[in-house]
């Protein structure tokens, strides 16, 4: 059996406050992207986890295995499973490529096993694996809130290119949270952000792009300052970090453009990736 898990990108994220509990508030809108891993997963006598990405850890340090664990642990069940992970979402990039390989796994299991799981249960248990997770297991655009567990769901519809890059290196989420400096950051308004994607306002969309991470991130990795400043030098309507970085993304009706940028920043030994974001049905 095989299955897409799809990366996402936030239009918008503002950390609204740190929590007692060391966790912090978030209200942001999350999309999913046209781009993906595949994972595999069948039945089998035991265990075993392959990638072409060989650096992956192969325990409960990788989502996939931690995902299959969460529901084992909750549902008793005995059965393994072999597993191939095609991996083409860069890690440490802010497209929640663990998560969506996590939630992927979760589908996947319930499919395999015939679990009857409610889609509140499911969110649940996906909360356990990750924050993002839980969004990752439908893949649908969503106003987020809490610490990632709150989904409100939301369509519409987009003709403008995503253009990916992001630079070798990645950013630890954990630092761009402890760094972040309320006092600088930006506090971008979601709501209307979300007026203008139910509009299909696009240049309302450009200016409410925003992400309070970008503060932190940019101090830790400069070159994402720098990579975003270069993506609207280049002719991109807007440009902005996803999740806690690296990855900038840079948006344009001009499909043309995106092919053009592919060619000049893969040169620089950035990773780049045209896409849209994903139609849901």
């Amino acid at each position: 059996m095989k299955e897409r898990a799809y990366a996402k990108i936030n239009l918008c994220l503002d950390v609204v406050r740190r929590r007692e509990d060391g966790y912090h508030e978030l209200n942001m809108i999350m999309v999913p992207i046209d781009f993906y891993d595949v994972l595999e997963m069948n039945l089998a006598s035991k265990m075993s986890l392959q990638s072409n990405a060989v650096y992956l850890p192969v325990d409960e340090k990788n989502t996939i295995i931690k995902a299959i664990e969460v529901m084992r642990r909750e549902f008793g069940f005995q059965e393994n499973f072999s597993i191939h992970l095609k991996k083409h979402i860069p890690t440490q990039a802010g497209l929640a490529g663990g998560s969506a390989d996590g939630a992927a796994a979760m589908r996947m299991v319930q499919r395999l096993l015939k679990l009857e799981i409610s889609e509140e249960k499911m969110n649940e248990l996906a909360k356990k694996v990750g924050a993002d997770v839980p969004f990752c297991i439908h893949s649908r655009p969503a106003v987020v809130t809490g610490i990632g567990e709150n989904l409100e769901y939301f369509d519409f519809s987009s003709d403008f290119t995503v253009f990916l890059l992001k630079p070798y290196r990645g950013v630890s989420t954990r630092m761009a949270f402890e760094q972040l400096d309320f006092s600088k950051c930006s506090h971008p308004d979601v709501f209307a952000m979300k007026q203008a994607l139910l509009k299909e306002d696009y240049p309302g969309l450009l200016k409410e792009l925003g992400n309070s991470l970008e503060q932190s991130a940019f101090e830790l990795v400069p070159q994402i300052a720098r990579l975003k400043q270069e993506l609207l030098e280049f002719g991109f309507d807007g440009a902005l970090m996803s999740g806690s970085g690296s990855t900038v993304f840079g948006l344009t009706k001009e499909e043309a453009l995106a092919d053009q940028a592919c060619r000049v920043f893969r040169k620089n030994g950035c990773f780049v990736r045209k896409t849209k974001i994903k139609q849901t049905s």
